[in-house]
């Protein structure tokens, strides 16, 4: 499978009905992006919202970023790999992670391991015996450079969330060629600053408490101080950009140049703003 210059990232649990996903998913394929990211959410299953994007579009690649290791076994990721590409044109693509210690153990009820072995286990378990698995469209979600390194080795690539086109850099070297790296960046088209700072610091709240991104953020040159109070203006400015659409799209090819083969667009926007998330993605598609 061939991944395309540009994607968007968006969760299914922010849409009313399926009838809004529906809707949504006709508009990221209009404007003519190559990819649908969504994540392992509370609220869909993820194999299940695949398939009902899958079923609502006709060219557009749905990539789960990601689906949880410990949310089905690595048979039953295979098999629904598998299954949705043949039903569905080849054109769903498995994104795994090894997701955060409060969802694992709090949530479902799973002791959550080493990330690296864990991870290293569960890709065993996908292409085991199978015929093909070199090519699965598969990839990770990393951001340190021991899973980095192991995206390359096991997977098509990887799909680093909350990052920075310093990290991008880094990430592509680890990977090395012909790997993807595809990146999800936040965006809103506001040129005031409060505002958009404001729109950043609620997107990013729910991250914020996760040990994984602040461990990730402090080793790519972020401080405490940075992380503190809802993000310094500086953290905030890289973890969403925002301005004017040319200023946006300068930043994303920030990206580009860092090395990533792949950016997927994460609309920020007031609560239940349809209307200015669609605007946004209209704003950049040509990036």
């Amino acid at each position: 499978m061939k991944l395309g210059r540009l994607g968007v990232w968006y969760s299914a649990d922010k849409h009313a009905d399926a009838a809004a996903v529906a809707a949504f998913v006709k508009t990221v394929e209009k404007l003519r992006f190559d990819a649908l990211w969504y994540p392992e959410s509370r609220g869909f299953e993820s194999f299940t919202i695949a398939g009902y994007m899958l079923s609502q579009s006709s060219t557009l690649k749905i990539g789960s970023s990601i689906a949880s290791i410990y949310a089905r076994d690595a048979f039953t990721a295979r098999r629904g790999m598998i299954s949705l590409n043949q039903l569905y044109g080849n054109r769903f693509i498995l994104g795994l992670g090894v997701s955060h210690m409060p969802m694992v153990e709090g949530i479902r009820g799973h002791v959550y391991e080493k990330p690296i072995p864990a991870m290293r286990a569960y890709l065993n378990g996908i292409t085991k015996g199978e015929a093909g698995a070199a090519d699965f469209p598969i990839c990770v979600a990393a951001l340190g450079p021991l899973m980095l390194k192991l995206s390359g080795q096991m997977t098509q690539g990887a799909i680093p969330y909350n990052t920075t086109p310093k990290h991008t850099a880094e990430a592509a070297k680890i990977l090395g060629p012909d790997k993807w790296l595809a990146i999800e960046q936040k965006v809103t088209i506001e040129t005031d600053p409060a505002r958009a700072r404001a729109l950043g610091r609620e997107e990013l709240s729910r991250y914020m408490v996760l040990d994984n991104y602040r461990n990730a953020w402090l080793g790519m040159g972020f401080t405490e101080a940075d992380l503190s109070n809802g993000g310094s203006d500086s953290f905030i400015d890289q973890m969403v950009l925002w301005g004017t659409a040319d200023q946006v799209k300068a930043g994303l090819r920030a990206h580009f140049a860092a090395g990533a083969t792949h950016v997927a667009i994460q609309p920020v926007h007031a609560v239940g703003n349809t209307a200015a998330r669609d605007a946004i993605l209209a704003a950049l598609a040509d990036t």
